[in-house]
């Protein structure tokens, strides 16, 4: 496309001085110039034709002077619009005001056709970046609400009504909760019924941050819920998942991962644990334990892995609590690291209460740790009570 300019003077000889000297750029189709004899003919011109790049305005002239016309087009807001302003050698007055009211640069009569050309090819250097930069934003603005949808759409497959099994209200209580670090994260937790007794739940950390790793928390979670519906035991679960996982994984990413299955009637829990942090059992007097690693890795980084599970009792009252290492990772200003001894405070605080509330304490306690640092890591609870 040419650039376009509109010159705008009262001197009907510049009209015939322009088209001459910059013959060849015309003919080239480089530029294409249109013609203006004062202010008001060039705002009419401005908003019948938006595409102008570039205005060579004379400041002294009829029905509307230079100075009013550069404020007619500040008032467009378009910066890829230069303006280059024209007055005699002695009008250094006006001048100066057009510069300081935002013109781009000036030139004085009797017109230097070779520095005004010189001074065009700036002003063009100028709209191009300022054009890339505006395409960049344009770009940047779909992306962001690209991640705003792929937001809600994460937040849509994890489960968020609760109790998520009312009839087992009296049995059993449930909550979990994930907050992503930035639009979309890589944390997941879930729970689904497998049949009439037992509940299946998980809880995850895919390695990376940001789109990657959303997409592939997103397939792993649909992996290991379809695989565990189907009522195997949690290391067969694994097994196949990271089978699969295994030979589908870009990048070296990979997912730790915690399933556990809940048997309602009995209590039992049997689990197998993916390089993932241990879960804390909390006794309803307020004792804590670390549940014992099954001493298996991530999944998605070897294929022929063979998974192990181990067995918890809950009785009465107790509460496991499931979560990722945002929280014990979680930072303050000074860079301190919240870790575990912190949240083993908390949960002593906590005994004896809903599942729910000891999430929200847990994330009150982060968020009053943090002391207003920025959110580093994805940070997911996941807590399951035996009533």
């Amino acid at each position: 496309m040419p650039v376009k300019i509109l010159s705008v003077d009262d001197e009907i000889d510049l009209e015939l001085l322009l088209t001459q000297y910059f013959r060849r750029q015309i003919r080239k189709g480089e530029y294409e110039f249109k013609f203006a004899h004062n202010g008001l003919e060039a705002l009419t011109m401005l908003l019948k034709e938006k595409d102008f790049d570039i205005i060579l305005s004379d400041i002294n002239m009829p029905e509307m002077d230079g100075l009013t016309l550069l404020t007619k087009i500040n008032e467009m807001q378009n910066p890829a619009l230069k303006c280059i302003m024209v007055s005699a050698y002695g009008d250094m007055g006006n001048i100066r005001q057009a510069m300081n009211n935002g013109a781009f640069d000036f030139a004085t009569k009797p017109i230097d056709l070779d520095d005004l050309s010189v001074t065009i090819e700036k002003a063009i250097e100028q709209i191009g970046y300022i054009k890339q930069m505006q395409k960049e934003h344009t770009q940047l603005e779909s992306i962001k609400g690209d991640l705003a949808v792929a937001r809600e759409i994460q937040q849509a497959i994890l489960p968020r009504i609760f109790p998520p099994f009312p009839e087992e209200a009296d049995k059993m209580d449930i909550a979990a909760s994930m907050n992503a670090a930035k639009d979309v994260g890589g944390d997941f937790y879930d729970f689904f019924r497998i049949d009439d007794d037992r509940i299946g739940f998980v809880i995850a950390d895919v390695s990376g941050k940001g789109v990657p790793a959303a997409i592939f928390m997103a397939v792993s979670r649909t992996l290991i819920r379809a695989t565990g519906i189907r009522g195997g035991n949690p290391s067969e679960c694994i097994t196949y998942s990271n089978a699969l996982l295994g030979k589908e994984s870009v990048n070296n990413m990979f997912v730790t991962v915690f399933y556990g299955i809940y048997n309602i009637k009995t209590g039992e829990v049997s689990y197998t644990n993916a390089g993932h942090n241990p879960p804390y059992l909390m006794k309803e007097d307020g004792k804590l334990e670390r549940l014992p690693m099954t001493g298996d890795m991530a999944i998605g980084i070897f294929e022929d892995l063979h998974y192990h599970e181990a067995t918890l009792q809950l009785e009465k009252g107790d509460t496991l609590l499931l979560y990722t290492d945002g929280v014990t990772e979680a930072t303050n200003r000074q860079e301190e690291e919240f870790k575990e001894a912190r949240l083993e405070q908390t949960l002593k605080n906590v005994a004896g209460q809903t599942c729910q509330q000891v999430i929200d304490t847990i994330k009150a306690d982060v968020k009053t740790f943090a002391d207003g640092a920025e959110q580093s890591d994805d940070i997911t609870l996941l807590a399951l009570k035996k009533k």
